[in-house]
């Protein structure tokens, strides 16, 4: 799927969190600047959250509270070992069980094999603008268009 600005990025996260239940794990992959808090925001808007999303990557995570299902957002980027990734990863994801929230993680990479079913979100850079998404739901159901 090609998505050409942050309007159609923000649209695409509504649409998608329209697809979500809570206790859904999302798995966002892409280079630094490809959107990927950006398509956050998006599900944030189509959960009807409040608060202002922002980049966890120094936080490591960031709870929101205020929409019809929690999300919790999460940023492995900076976290160099697969031991400190799994540790934040297990925390976050009780958190996600016991508040039936959905999980976003960017930069998943360390902890992708530990997990079972998930939705997974590639981002990559278009030839001249905008953005390329590859979207597989848990199950490999779903087609955005």
């Amino acid at each position: 799927m090609f998505v050409e600005n942050l309007k159609e990025t923000l649209s695409l996260g509504k649409k998608l969190s329209q697809k979500l239940n809570p206790q859904s794990i999302i798995l966002l992959q892409g280079p630094i600047g490809a959107g990927k808090t950006s398509l956050v925001q998006g599900i944030a808007q189509g959960l009807s959250i409040s608060e202002e999303i922002t980049s966890p990557t120094f936080a490591l995570s960031h709870h929101y509270n205020s929409g019809k299902i929690p999300l919790i957002h999460l940023d492995l980027y900076r976290l160099e070992n697969v031991y400190s990734a799994k540790e934040v990863f297990f925390s976050e994801e009780e958190e996600a069980i016991q508040r039936k929230a959905i999980l976003v993680i960017e930069w998943p990479e360390l902890i992708e094999p530990v997990i079972d079913n998930f939705w997974k979100i590639k981002i990559s850079y278009a030839k001249n603008y905008g953005r390329h998404y590859e979207i597989r739901d848990p199950k490999n159901l779903l087609t955005f268009s």
